[in-house]
């Protein structure tokens, strides 16, 4: 485990919450979908900005 950016994590749960507004999709799926959005920009693509973070508890 290790800290991450603040800008980074704001870019990446602004797009999580985003994702989370399709009902049709887990909120396991809102994350990927987030992380490889936020894996797509240059200036994150590092696992360092989006890696640490997973989903714990109830997930579906």
């Amino acid at each position: 485990i290790w800290a991450g950016n603040d800008e980074a994590t704001a870019v990446l749960m602004n797009r999580f919450y985003q994702e989370l507004t399709d009902k049709s999709i887990s909120k396991a799926e809102a994350l990927n979908r987030a992380q490889k959005s936020i894996l797509q920009d240059p200036n994150y693509e590092h696992p360092f900005y989006w890696a640490a973070y997973i989903m714990v508890g109830n997930w579906l």
